[in-house]
């Protein structure tokens, strides 16, 4: 199959599904009625504060910089 054919494929795949995702958004849109549109799933629901204050230097005692091992030793 020539790549050619295969973008072709794709477009009309991707066409299918687009037709397909809008007859489901028509067949459930009477289901929902007044009902209050939940938040997006990418969107968090709680946000967590991150505080600007320096972290205490005693979590890192004792720890490895990521990918570059401990500290008094050398690599391979």
């Amino acid at each position: 199959m020539s790549l050619q054919d295969e973008l072709t494929d794709v477009k009309r795949r991707l066409d299918d599904l687009t037709r397909t995702v809008e007859r489901l958004e028509r067949s459930l849109a009477p289901k929902r009625g007044n009902a209050p549109r939940t938040q997006p799933a990418d969107r968090p629901r709680d946000l967590v504060t991150i505080p600007d204050t320096p972290y205490d230097s005693s979590l890192w005692t004792d720890s490895d910089d990521e990918g570059l091992g401990a500290r008094d030793r050398h690599a391979p």
